[in-house]
């Protein structure tokens, strides 16, 4: 029995391949269109992105950058400055010295802001769709959070260690990215529905079918008449079931 089963499931997916096969060039073309699809829409309706990063070194009072008191000072105020990074005092000055078109959260939004383990070390990354409007942003957020940093926490001021730079190549959105993944999709898709209509399909179309379905054994074959497609005998057995379904209403009306 367990033979049996095994060949039933190796010939059905034999045949789904086969029937992938047939249709390959529809399978080409639908995963076409979902990489150009993909690539036109991040190219046409998708703004760019392009980030830019300072550097900020934090600093304390102390004279001594070998103290280990200094270090480790140093080091917790990194986690403070973070945090007064993005505040809302801080924040509404960049947007009104700039004069932006940003809300509070907006602007927060496109600020990330990092500080690597074990370092003193503070990256203040801005996004925008402008390459040049990002490195201004962030400029101005590194000396004015610098500046109110020193102010409000009475220590020393951190150092800006690096200002933005003017990004030449975009962040996001990523093309290729987008197009495989639109080809992906498209090539899913078509052999999805290939294979969902292949086993919807229970009609038996060959002399295969009939051995495979019926267990009946095909003594011949009835060719079609010269002038006669596929479609018109399509059309008469449609007729021809119409037909014997209008007999079986009758003989029930009748027994009735």
């Amino acid at each position: 029995m367990n033979e049996e089963r095994n060949e039933e499931i190796e010939i059905d997916l034999r045949e789904l391949f086969y029937v992938l096969l047939s249709k390959i060039w529809i399978i080409i073309l639908v995963t076409a269109l979902g990489l150009g699809i993909a690539a036109g829409y991040t190219t046409a309706f998708i703004r760019p992105l392009y980030s830019s990063t300072s550097m900020m070194y934090v600093m304390t009072k102390s004279t001594s950058i070998t103290s280990l008191t200094d270090i480790q000072v140093g080091s917790s105020l990194t986690q403070d400055y973070q945090v007064f990074i993005t505040s809302r005092p801080v924040v509404d000055k960049v947007i009104e010295e700039l004069e932006l078109d940003m809300s509070y959260g907006e602007f927060v939004e496109s600020v990330s802001v990092d500080n690597p383990t074990n370092t003193r070390f503070i990256y203040i990354t801005v996004n925008n769709h402008d390459a040049y409007m990002a490195k201004t942003i962030v400029d101005k957020l590194t000396d004015v959070s610098a500046e109110r940093m020193g102010t409000i926490m009475e220590t020393e001021k951190p150092n800006v260690a690096d200002y933005g730079h003017v990004p030449e190549n975009q962040t996001s959105p990523n093309l290729t990215k987008n197009a495989v993944i639109g080809a992906i999709l498209g090539f899913v898709l078509a052999v999805g529905c290939i294979i969902v209509l292949h086993l919807m399909n229970d009609a038996i179309q060959t002399t295969e079918d009939v051995e495979k379905y019926l267990g009946i054994n095909t003594l011949g074959l009835i060719p079609l008449e010269e002038g006669t497609s596929k479609r018109s005998t399509r059309g008469h057995d449609k007729d021809a079931a119409r037909m014997r379904k209008e007999r079986k209403r009758a003989r029930r009306k009748k027994k009735a």
